[in-house]
């Protein structure tokens, strides 16, 4: 893991006098997998709609590689690096899985994004280039030899899969994964899994909002704890699982039988 990519100072967001998230501070480190955790209503996805540019902070700073994002729209927050997926697969039906993945690039294309799907002219030159990154990344997370295929013919992970090689077609330096192990069977969500660690080893970050903590906790570097919008908790997995605080908040019982999915060195 390299430096900080991402930088969250103070971060705070208020509805009335509720404060969803109140004065967080936390970094994602280049080739980093970050987890958020928390109980239901701790601010995780106020936090991600934060980073995202889905809302504005009432108080506080979100610093990309020594630049402020907090307050910009989420296609400026998208073109600057940072790449968000949702609970819920979001494909275009009617497309075929190569063009899907040429939706994500949209924020890369010169000339357009109508035009690299259609086709014009001097504009295929890129249009072609465009459709060899979408072939790379369709085979990166497993999908090999499905391109010209119906959204329809997918499972539910393989479109849980597309939708990572959408994001990933904008080429960000930062991924944002809510929940990308809901709804999977085992077989599914180990190979979600080993498609997450090869983005971190090419040196993006990744930060991702989790409930499955035997998906979570053989994967992630690091955790940050969330309850009632504040941060109680910072760590490593191990640290995690023996912090009295996020044992009492959020884990209880269960934190002693988790300690086998922890990774020995």
């Amino acid at each position: 893991m390299s430096a900080d990519l991402i930088v969250v100072r103070g971060l705070t967001r208020r509805f009335g006098g509720l404060a969803a998230v109140d004065g967080i501070d936390f970094e994602l480190r280049q080739g980093e997998i970050l987890a958020l955790i928390g109980p239901n209503g701790a601010g995780k996805t106020t936090t991600f709609n934060l980073l995202g540019g889905a809302d504005t902070p009432t108080a506080g700073t979100i610093e990309l590689d020594g630049a402020r994002i907090d307050g910009l729209p989420p296609h400026r927050v998208a073109a600057r690096g940072v790449m968000r997926t949702f609970q819920h697969n979001l494909p275009f039906a009617s497309m075929s899985l190569a063009d899907n993945v040429l939706v994500g690039r949209h924020t890369r294309l010169r000339t357009g994004l109508l035009p690299a799907l259609f086709g014009a002219g001097r504009r295929r030159a890129e249009d072609a280039a465009a459709r060899r990154v979408a072939a790379e990344l369709i085979e990166f997370v497993g999908l090999t030899g499905r391109g010209d295929a119906e959204v329809a013919t997918l499972s539910f992970g393989e479109g849980r899969l597309l939708e990572l090689a959408r994001a990933l077609a904008g080429e960000p330096r930062a991924l944002l994964l809510d929940e990308p192990a809901a709804g999977l069977t085992q077989a599914e969500a180990a190979q979600l899994g080993r498609v997450i660690r090869a983005i971190a080893a090419r040196g993006n970050a990744v930060l991702l909002i989790e409930h499955d903590m035997h998906f979570l906790l053989p994967l992630a570097h690091r955790i940050v704890v969330l309850n009632f919008g504040r941060k109680i908790a910072e760590g490593t997995p191990d640290e995690i699982l023996r912090h009295p605080a996020v044992v009492e908040a959020y884990l209880g019982n269960a934190a002693a039988s988790l300690a086998a999915a922890v990774p020995r060195a």
